[in-house]
C-alpha cells in the first residue's frame, strides 16, 4: 500500500507524476487515499485521477476507499469511475483501534453509491484470490521488466 504523505502543494502534474511512479511498483498493490483530503483540515492535492485510474488498470493497482470518517476517500463519482475503468477497490477503516471498526460501514456506504459489487471489492475475496491479486501485479511487472531488457 502507499500513498502521498508530503508534498501536497506540488502542481497537479507532479503529484500525478509521483503517484502514478508509486502505482507502477510491482510491491504496490493499492493506493491509499487517493486524493489526499482530510475533511476537517484540508482539501485533497490536485491529482488527474483519470491518469491515475489508467495506471491502475493497466498494471491492476487497487484504489482505497478510506473510510475514516475524516476522509471518507475515494468519493462515490470516482468509485464509479473506478469500477468502469476495471480498477479494482479495497475498503480500509484506517483504524487504530477496535471501537473505530465501525467505519467500515461508511465505506461500504459509498461503495454502493458508486455501483460497486462484490467482484469490484478486493476485500471480499477469499484468500486464495487474494493471493493471486497481489502476486499477479508482482509478475506482471517482471515480465515486463524482462521484455524491456530484451
Amino acid at each position: 500500500m502507499a500513498s502521498i504523505h508530503s508534498g501536497f502543494k506540488q502542481g497537479k502534474e507532479k503529484i500525478t507524476e509521483r503517484m502514478i511512479a508509486a502505482i507502477r511498483n510491482p510491491q504496490v498493490n493499492i493506493i491509499a487515499h487517493p486524493t489526499g483530503r482530510l475533511i476537517s483540515k484540508r482539501e485533497g492535492y490536485e491529482v488527474d485521477m483519470d491518469k491515475v485510474m489508467e495506471a491502475c488498470a493497466e498494471t491492476g493497482t487497487a484504489l482505497e476507499i478510506n473510510c475514516f470518517y475524516d476522509r471518507l476517500d475515494l468519493n462515490d463519482i470516482n468509485c464509479r469511475k473506478a469500477k468502469e475503468s476495471g480498477v479494482m477497490i479495497s475498503i480500509s477503516t484506517d483504524a487504530h483501534h477496535l471501537d473505530q471498526m465501525w467505519m467500515i460501514e461508511l465505506g461500504v456506504g459509498i461503495a454502493r453509491r458508486g455501483w460497486l459489487e462484490a467482484k469490484n471489492v478486493i476485500n471480499t475475496f477469499p484468500l486464495d484470490k487474494l493471493k493471486t491479486f497481489c502476486r499477479k501485479k508482482r509478475f506482471n511487472c517482471l515480465v515486463l521488466f524482462v521484455f524491456i531488457l530484451i
